[in-house]
């Protein structure tokens, strides 16, 4: 594998060697296919690794090794967000991590630990994290679905599976139940809005802060732009 190409290795520095390791293992070389989904592809990786790095630096106890493999592999099984096995992803994830862990020559309680950062970190799982590893990683990848790159992903995730931007008739909700199956806006509302609310480390919380501004701006733009112009009769 080509350590001066290849984007992963490149952004998860200075753990590129494990990182090729595992790839390795998992049958990705230098010029393998990126995931078809944009929403949890490489740049998505890398967003996360760039988030963990930033919320670790307050705790240097942190296993950074542990938590750059834990990035790699958290979304390592993904579940279209529309499959009824989605609250399983994260579980399956970690299963698959597991496997590649053993091949890596980790003990057990090493890949047990491992494991366990991979399945705490989904908010559908609803699994509470026991260690500070697992804490950072849910708080990086919550951080990854808000601000201005939370809208995007929100908005491509709406179009691949199919959903509409919003009800025509009735955009914000008022007069109806929410429904982020059907509306790509409603997602803010039962979701995203919401997920800084959960997050544990204080370097995370300041940045959740800055990306729901950002996220409620935008919704207050988008109210002003999509109203409907009221009767002159």
């Amino acid at each position: 594998m080509n350590t001066t190409t290849h984007p992963l290795l490149q952004a998860f520095f200075p753990y590129g060697d494990v990182i090729a390791a595992v790839l390795r293992i998992m049958g990705v070389c230098a010029d393998g296919q990126d995931s078809d989904d944009g929403s949890h592809d490489w740049s998505h990786l890398i967003r996360v690794w760039k988030l963990v790095a930033e919320i670790a630096a307050d705790d240097p106890a942190l296993d950074l090794e542990m938590l750059a493999v834990s990035v790699l592999l958290h979304d390592c099984v993904q579940v279209e967000k529309t499959d009824p096995r989605r609250a399983q992803a994260s579980r399956l994830s970690a299963e698959k991590a597991s496997e590649v862990l053993r091949t890596l020559g980790w003990n057990a309680a090493r890949i047990d630990a491992t494991a366990h950062v991979i399945e705490a970190h989904s908010f559908s799982a609803a699994i509470e994290p026991r260690t500070n590893e697992a804490r950072v990683l849910r708080d990086a990848d919550r951080l990854d679905a808000i601000g201005a790159i939370g809208i995007a992903r929100t908005f491509y995730v709406a179009g691949r599976n199919g959903s509409r931007l919003y009800d025509p008739l009735d955009p914000f909700a008022t007069d109806r139940e929410l429904d982020d199956r059907r509306f790509a806006l409603d997602h803010f509302e039962t979701k995203l809005l919401h997920l800084a609310d959960g997050l544990t480390t204080a370097t995370a919380r300041r940045i959740g802060e800055r990306r729901i501004a950002t996220m409620r701006a935008y919704v207050e733009l988008l109210r002003d732009e999509i109203a409907t112009p009221r009767s002159t009769a």
